[in-house]
């Protein structure tokens, strides 16, 4: 695939004037984009200048982040603190994302959405209120992993690392879940799957699919 050199800036401009236009492939009336990509990667940052892009423009957003949608520690750390399967497979409670926050964005939904459920640093809930967001309001969820849980998204963006990049810029401490990043690659292709890919092996310069 053919990328080109662009900035973030401009990045997030274009990807709002995008969802703009957007149409849902269900008919509901809130736009849901994916932000793909391990957290080196830093999708959430995207995500949030594509938010402020459309706050420019005068469309409400809300981004929400999977880490708010952790499970207990008990239960993420039941078989050790660096299990890969358990990372891959039970860190995230996807059931609370389809409930809390797909749920009320389905077309007969009523837009009020649950930003956060679990802080993982107080390992406690977060009780965060209720988000109203309305019709035509756009959710963009970012996290790793995003594109193997058949979420609905009418978007999905790919923030791609090469494998030598994501190894420099993973923390020691979390370089254990780095065989579950290509397990992804093996098994989702996200690279391949999703309808926007931007690459981010130098933060500095990145390249975008268009």
């Amino acid at each position: 695939m053919r990328l080109e050199a662009i900035t973030w800036d401009r990045l997030g401009d274009l990807l709002a004037e995008r969802l703009l236009d957007l149409k849902t492939a269900d008919g509901s009336p809130w736009p849901r984009i994916a932000f793909d990509g391990a957290s080196a990667a830093r999708p959430g940052d995207l995500a949030e200048r594509v938010s402020e892009a459309l706050r420019i423009r005068g469309r409400p957003s809300l981004v929400v982040s999977m880490e708010g949608f952790l499970r207990p520690a008990s239960v993420r750390l039941e078989y050790g603190h660096r299990d890969v399967e358990a990372y891959y497979n039970g860190w995230f409670d996807t059931s609370a994302v389809w409930r809390e926050v797909f749920g009320p964005l389905e077309p007969a939904g009523d837009g009020r959405v649950l930003p956060d459920l679990w802080d993982p640093v107080t390992d406690r809930a977060t009780r965060s209120s209720y988000v109203q967001l309305p019709p035509g309001g756009v959710l963009l969820l970012h996290g790793p992993l995003l594109l193997r849980h058949w979420f609905p998204f009418d978007l999905s963006i790919h923030v791609l690392l090469s494998s030598g990049a994501l190894r420099r810029r993973t923390p020691e401490a979390e370089q254990w879940t780095l065989p579950a990043f290509e397990r992804y690659d093996d098994e989702t292709d996200p690279a391949g799957t999703a309808d926007v890919l931007v690459r981010a092996d130098d933060p500095r310069h990145p390249a975008w699919s268009g």
